[in-house]
């Protein structure tokens, strides 16, 4: 038997998307048709959501309660780095990867927390 269906619930869904770029439908029509939202409508949403994000890899939560989705962006903090950093948009189909002195000055921002201690 199916459950009755409660207007009043609240459903948290976690998504990983790459920013300002449509979600394929596919990939949301498991988890948000049964809710009865259409995927069409809601990528939409999620693009308009991470238009300050381009290209860059992010997590969006979805907040759904009567048949309205509400999308909120959490980056990582890779992707609060890359974005302190201002680095410029790359084409993901033409470079593949960082440059080794992006690397390096990504590895030296890492440590920056363990070199910063407690102060005596």
């Amino acid at each position: 038997m199916l459950r009755k269906f409660d207007p009043n619930e609240i459903k948290v869904i976690y998504l990983r998307c790459t920013g300002r770029e449509v979600s394929a439908t596919s990939a949301l029509a498991p988890e948000i048709s049964p809710l009865g939202l259409s995927t069409k409508k809601l990528g939409a949403d999620i693009t308009k959501a991470t238009g300050d994000w381009k290209d860059l890899r992010i997590t969006v939560k979805l907040t759904i309660q009567n048949r309205q989705a509400q999308t909120e962006v959490a980056p990582s903090a890779s992707a609060l780095i890359i974005k302190a950093l201002k680095e410029p948009p790359r084409d993901r189909k033409k470079q593949k990867a960082l440059s080794t002195v992006e690397t390096s000055l990504l590895m030296r921002l890492s440590t920056l927390p363990d070199r910063c201690g407690p102060d005596p």
